[in-house]
């Protein structure tokens, strides 16, 4: 069994498989979602383009997206058959692509209906099944509100409650506005934790550094890292050893480069094209002197037509380089001073 005190969270068009696997390198333990799979993708789509991933990435948890309790049920079951270790329902994305399909952030004013699709995958299934949702939504986003949609949802049999700490307005804001605008209540989830000692609660929202989350942990079981993880994947690096207890050395930023050379080359046989992969790649560097010339140089190659590895390799020189001149002047002031 996997624990969740650290995960990842999932991020439409940002945790795909490429993503994953690259921030598996980094920490061995923190759990990975994939980006919402739509219950209709799954049933009439390409199954294995929208469900196949690298064992590596283990643990690793499916996010779905679906308010129809039978669907949700069958591609619970088709995605334990394909070796998920926890099947997670999304009723927190505010998009409108998700409100026009009646799932999303707007199932949160549909508590009774998010109790019966949970359960109708729990039913199913032997592995854990979470959700994922928001402090409330629109005008609906008092803490009695939210205690009754705990209240109800938790009749399914659902004991896991991720908690991103703020409302979503699914009228007048863009998704991207909402996970910016809208303030952030950690207290609210604190809360949720407190008056539901039975449940595993995770927060998430607005969450940059290691200490912020262990200052959450003070309160609640788990925290769910989004886009600082994407932004900045080398704060993951120092997870295993703070948070799990893991004796390993962690990995420098150029060991990740050398451990995810292979499966680029891989991708790149396949027929995969460079991009697909180092944007993910791109803040690795980042505040380091030459991740400027990291990120830039991989930018302006990774999508020349037959783009390889080479590029890896220019952009890592440029930071060992930057890296040899800034070291070189601050031995220079030394010596004069």
């Amino acid at each position: 069994m996997f624990s969740r005190k650290i995960s990842i969270a999932p991020m439409l068009d940002w945790t795909d498989r490429h993503d994953r696997f690259f921030l598996r390198l980094i920490s061995s333990h923190a759990v990975l979602y994939t980006e919402m799979v739509t219950t209709g993708a799954i049933i009439h789509g390409d199954k294995q383009r929208h469900l196949d991933f690298d064992e590596a990435e283990q643990p690793l948890a499916i996010q779905l997206g679906g308010s129809d309790p039978s669907d949700l049920a069958k591609c619970a079951v088709i995605a334990e058959k394909w070796g998920y270790q926890e099947i997670n329902l999304n009723v927190g994305c505010p998009s409108d692509r998700v409100q026009s399909g009646k799932f999303g952030a707007c199932l949160m004013a549909e508590p009774e209906l998010v109790r019966d699709c949970l359960k109708a995958m729990i039913d199913k299934v032997t592995v854990p099944v979470s959700v994922k949702t928001r402090i409330g939504i629109d005008r609906q986003d008092s803490f009695d509100e939210l205690h009754h949609f705990i209240s109800t949802v938790k009749g399914s049999g659902c004991n896991i409650f991720i908690i991103h700490a703020r409302k979503a307005w699914l009228d007048g804001l863009s998704p991207k506005e909402n996970r910016d605008i809208p303030p952030l209540c950690y207290d609210r989830v604190y809360k949720i934790k407190e008056l539901f000692p039975e449940l595993e609660v995770i927060i998430n929202g607005g969450i940059k550094t290691l200490d912020e989350a262990e200052e959450h942990l003070k309160y609640v079981d788990g925290v769910m890292i989004g886009r600082e993880a994407y932004q900045n994947p080398y704060l993951l690096s120092d997870v295993d050893q703070r948070f799990y207890g893991d004796a390993h050395k962690k990995p420098t930023r150029d060991e990740i480069i050398t451990l995810l050379k292979p499966y680029i080359k891989r991708h790149l046989e396949l027929g995969g094209k460079l991009g697909q992969i180092s944007r993910h790649i791109l803040g690795l560097y980042q505040s380091k002197p030459g991740g400027k010339y990291w990120r830039r140089i991989i930018s302006e190659q990774a999508h020349i037509a037959g783009a390889g590895i080479e590029v890896l390799d220019n952009a890592l020189a440029a930071v060992h380089e930057q890296s040899e001149r800034i070291r070189n002047r601050l031995v220079n002031m030394a010596n004069d001073s």
